[in-house]
Parts: C-alpha cells; sequence; structure tokens
C-alpha cells in the first residue's frame, strides 16, 4: 500500500460513492487505475465493506452514551448486546472492564433502563457523550 493507496482511502471514507472519474482526478490516476486499486484493496481486505454514517440526531436518538462493563458472563453479556436496539457496537477490551458499549437512546428514561437491565451482567460505568469529532485520516 502506497501513498495513493492511502489518498483513495481517505477519498472513500469521505464518499464511498464517489465515482472512479471523481478520485481519479484528485489522485492523478486514470479511472481504470483507481478501479483496479479499489478492487485489490477490496481483494485484500483493506476494504471490507461500504457504509453509510447516519446523524442519529435527526431520528430522535438525542442522547449518545459509552458504558463500561465489568462482566464475567461474557457469552451471555454478548447476546444482550445484540439483542438491544440500542446498542451501536460493542468491544470486548482488556484491563479492569470487559466491554466498552456505545449505545443511542432517545431520551435518559430509556438509556436508565437499558442500563438497569445491564445491571443482571455486572457493572456499568457509563459516560454520555456532549459532542464528537472524527479525524480517521491516514
Amino acid at each position: 500500500m502506497d501513498e495513493t493507496d492511502r489518498k483513495i482511502l481517505n477519498l472513500l471514507k469521505e464518499n464511498a460513492r464517489a465515482p472512479y472519474s471523481e478520485i481519479a482526478q484528485q489522485v492523478a490516476l486514470s479511472s481504470p487505475a483507481v478501479k483496479e486499486r479499489i478492487t485489490k484493496m477490496e481483494d485484500l481486505g483493506i476494504i471490507e465493506k461500504y457504509t453509510i454514517n447516519i446523524n442519529y440526531q435527526k431520528i430522535g436518538k438525542n442522547i449518545t452514551a459509552f458504558i463500561l462493563f465489568e462482566t464475567i458472563n461474557c457469552k451471555a453479556f454478548r447476546e444482550f448486546c445484540s439483542e438491544q436496539k440500542m446498542v451501536l457496537k460493542y468491544y470486548r477490551i482488556a484491563g479492569h472492564y470487559s466491554y466498552l458499549v456505545k449505545v443511542v437512546a432517545e431520551n435518559m428514561a430509556l438509556l436508565e433502563d437499558f442500563i438497569d437491565e445491564s445491571m443482571h451482567f455486572g457493572t456499568p460505568s457509563t459516560h454520555i457523550v456532549f459532542s464528537s469529532a472524527a479525524n480517521d485520516s491516514l
């Protein structure tokens, strides 16, 4: 992977639907060369999928929180997280806590209900997000 591949990845992160011709102009390659590089990165597993970013506040999910869990029953906890619509993602982590869970909720009452339910699996430590920014450049 070279600097041109990194530029292509950064452009795709900004707009995964960008046409090859648009990317080609920005990296000084032909459209077929860009297509070939992208296909190669897909084949190597560097690009795993194309997705969208959702503005959860625009659909009524006004609260984002990260919750650290100390649990001993990891399998049951993973099953619980998989069944919860408000769980966006969960990570198995090293250290004092076992999991880091990202959730979105419509309101504090629903977040509180989720935390109360999750306490069957261990001790949570909840961290509410005030704002966020991304710096995903390669």
